[in-house]
C-alpha cells in the first residue's frame, strides 16, 4: 500500500463523543483506540479505523501491533502493523459519518443537525457549555466567561492602583499591608494620602507629633523630631534602663524582717544578732510612716514597668504581623515564579510546533524544487551506503521520490524504490515502482492511466543503463483515478541486481546513483 501524508497532529482532535448521536452508534464507526465517534477516520492495512490524532500517537514513536487484531484473534504480521507509511484517509466512513444526526449534549442546549454540522458550526461555540476557567478550574457556561474572567473568579490577576504591581485577587489584603504606595494619614497632623515608603519621613518631620516614649519612667529620653522609630532603635538602650532599675526595687521592699533573721543595715553596714531583736522591734514601729512612703514610690514604678511589658507586647505582635505580610508576599511572588514558568515551558511547546512546520515547509520547498512537468523526471540518490544499510536493518525499507508530472496540470506521479528489493527480490535485487498520485486536475484526464512507462538506471559512464518498460495493465486498481493520496505501486521488484552495485560500479559514484523515468506522452 502506498504512502499517504497524514493531517499534521496539532490541526486534528479525539474522537466525536458517541453522546452527540442523536441515533445508536454502529461498531463500524468507532475508533479503535478512543472508542468515540470517529473524527478524520484513517484505516490500517489491516482494515481497523482510527481518529487520525489518535493514529498519529500510536505511531509516533514507530510502528505499533494492532490491539484489535489481537483482541479479536486475527493478528498477522505485517498487515497487523500499524505503520504511518501504510495507512490511508477513509473518505468513504468519513461522508457516512459526517451524515449522522447530531445533538448538543449542553443541558439547556436544543440545537440538532448533523455530524458535519457539528464539528463545522457548533463545535466549541455553544454558550450552554460549561468550560473550565483557566484560572481557577471553575466549570462555568461559555456565555458567562468573560464576565466570569472579569468579576467573579478568585484567582483572577489584579493591578494595584497604587504601585501597579500584579496579584492574585485573594490577595489584595496581604499586598494593601506591605505596599510602598499605599496612602496612609497622619494621626497628629491629620495630613491624608501619604505614600508608606515617605510615612517614615513624615513622622519624624511632623511638627504636630506628640509621641513620648514609654520608657521615659526608667530614665529614657528622646530627641525631638525622632519619636517615629526611637523605639525600634532603641531597644537595646530600654532593656539596659530596666535592668539597672531592677535592684532599686529589691533594696526598697517593705517587708519588715522577721527576729532572728539577718538583714543589711545599710546605715551602719553591720548585722545584727538575734539578741538585738528587742531594739529592732523598736526601729520598726518609729519608721511606719518611712514605710508607707516607700510602698508608693515602689507602685508606681511597677505601674512604670507594666507600661513598658505592654509597649514590648506592641511591638512582639507589629514584628509578627509584619513577618506575616512578608510570608504572604513571599507565596504571592513564589505563585508568581511558578506561573512565569508554565509559560515559559507553554512557549517552548510553541517554538516546538513551530520548528515542526518549518521543517515540514522546508520539505514542500525541497519538493518543488525537483519537481518536473514533462514526464521526464531524473532522481539522484546520495548517501547509498548508508540509505541501503538502513534498508537491510528494516529501519527505512522503502524511499519515496519527489512527486513529478505529466504536464502542468497532467497526471500526478512519483517513484518508490526499496534499496534491498521487495517480494521476489528481497536481498538480492533493487526493486522500483511506479506510483500514480492523487492530482488537483484528476477530473479533466483521462482514466485509467495507460502511458507507457520507462524506468532507467543510469550508467554515469553513459555506455549500458539498465532499463526496464511496461505498458498499465488498465484493468488493475494500481492505475484507476486515485480515491486516497496514492495508488498501490506497481512496477519492477527485479528492476537491478545488487551484484551490479558491488566494487567500483559505474552505476554507483560518489556513493550516488541516478534513476530516471520517462511517461510516454503519446495520445495526451
Amino acid at each position: 500500500m502506498a504512502r499517504i501524508s497524514l493531517p499534521s497532529l496539532d490541526s486534528s482532535l479525539p474522537g466525536i463523543p458517541q453522546s452527540v448521536l442523536a441515533v445508536s452508534m454502529e461498531a463500524k464507526y468507532q475508533c479503535q483506540q478512543c472508542h468515540q465517534v470517529l473524527r478524520k477516520p484513517v484505516q490500517a492495512q489491516c482494515g481497523h479505523r482510527f481518529c487520525v490524532h489518535c493514529f498519529k500517537l500510536l505511531t509516533s514513536s514507530g510502528p505499533k501491533p494492532c490491539e484489535a487484531c489481537r483482541q479479536e484473534e486475527i493478528y498477522e504480521e505485517p498487515q497487523s502493523i500499524l505503520n504511518s507509511n501504510e495507512a490511508f484517509p477513509d473518505n468513504a466512513a468519513g461522508r457516512e459519518i459526517a451524515s449522522l444526526p447530531a445533538k448538543c449534549i449542553s443541558e439547556g442546549c436544543s440545537w440538532t443537525g448533523c455530524i458535519k454540522e457539528y464539528e463545522a458550526q457548533h463545535e466549541g461555540k455553544c454558550e450552554y457549555e460549561r468550560v473550565p476557567c483557566e484560572t481557577c478550574q471553575v466549570l462555568i457556561l461559555r456565555s458567562e466567561k468573560e464576565r466570569h474572567n472579569e468579576r467573579e473568579c478568585e484567582a483572577r490577576t489584579l493591578n494595584c492602583k497604587y504601585c501597579k504591581v500584579s496579584f492574585n485577587f485573594k490577595e489584595i489584603k496581604a499586598h494593601d499591608e506591605i505596599c510602598q504606595k499605599f496612602p496612609m494619614q497622619c494621626k497628629d497632623c491629620g495630613k491624608k494620602k501619604i505614600p508608606r515608603e515617605k510615612f517614615l519621613d513624615h513622622s519624624r518631620s511632623c511638627a504636630k507629633s506628640k509621641a513620648a516614649c514609654p520608657f521615659s519612667e526608667v530614665g529614657c529620653k528622646i530627641d525631638n523630631g525622632k519619636h517615629s522609630d526611637h523605639e525600634q532603635t532603641s531597644v537595646m538602650e530600654h532593656m539596659r534602663l530596666i535592668l539597672a532599675t531592677m535592684p532599686l526595687v529589691r533594696l526598697q521592699r517593705p517587708e519588715a524582717p522577721g527576729l532572728g533573721e539577718w538583714q543589711e543595715d545599710s546605715g551602719l553596714g553591720l548585722y545584727r544578732a538575734p539578741e538585738d531583736g528587742a531594739t529592732a522591734t523598736a526601729a520598726i514601729d518609729g519608721g511606719g510612716a518611712a514605710a508607707s512612703g516607700q510602698t508608693f514610690g515602689l507602685d508606681h514604678k511597677v505601674r512604670a514597668l507594666e507600661n513598658i511589658v505592654c509597649v514590648l507586647n506592641r511591638e512582639v505582635e507589629r514584628s509578627s504581623l509584619t513577618l506575616e505580610a512578608f510570608s504572604r508576599q513571599h507565596r504571592l511572588d513564589q505563585d508568581k515564579i511558578e506561573n512565569l514558568g508554565n509559560k515559559v515551558r507553554q512557549l517552548e511547546r510553541t517554538l516546538t510546533m513551530r520548528d515542526l512546520q518549518l521543517a515540514e515547509t522546508d520539505q514542500t520547498l525541497r519538493e518543488l524544487q525537483f519537481c518536473t512537468f514533462d514526464g521526464v523526471f531524473v532522481w539522484k540518490i546520495a548517501d547509498f551506503s548508508r540509505r541501503r544499510q538502513d534498508a537491510v536493518a528494516g529501519r527505512t525499507p522503502a524511499m519515496f521520490s519527489p512527486a513529478f508530472y505529466s504536464s502542468k496540470y497532467g497526471y500526478k506521479m512519483c517513484l518508490r524504490l526499496y534499496l534491498n528489493g521487495d517480494g521476489t527480490g528481497r536481498g538480492t535485487h533493487l526493486s522500483l515502482f511506479f506510483v500514480v498520485m492523487r492530482g488537483k486536475c484528476d477530473a479533466l484526464l483521462k482514466w485509467p492511466f495507460s502511458q507507457k512507462v520507462t524506468l532507467m538506471l543510469l550508467d554515469q559512464n553513459n555506455r549500458e543503463h539498465i532499463i526496464d518498460a511496461f505498458r498499465p495493465d488498465v484493468s488493475s486498481t494500481s492505475f484507476q483515478r486515485p480515491i486516497s493520496e496514492m495508488n498501490i505501486a506497481s512496477g519492477c521488484p527485479l528492476f537491478c541486481p545488487l551484484a551490479k552495485l558491488a566494487g567500483k560500479s559505474s552505476y554507483l559514484r560518489d556513493d550516488t546513483i541516478f534513476i530516471k523515468a520517462i511517461v510516454d506522452l503519446t495520445g495526451l
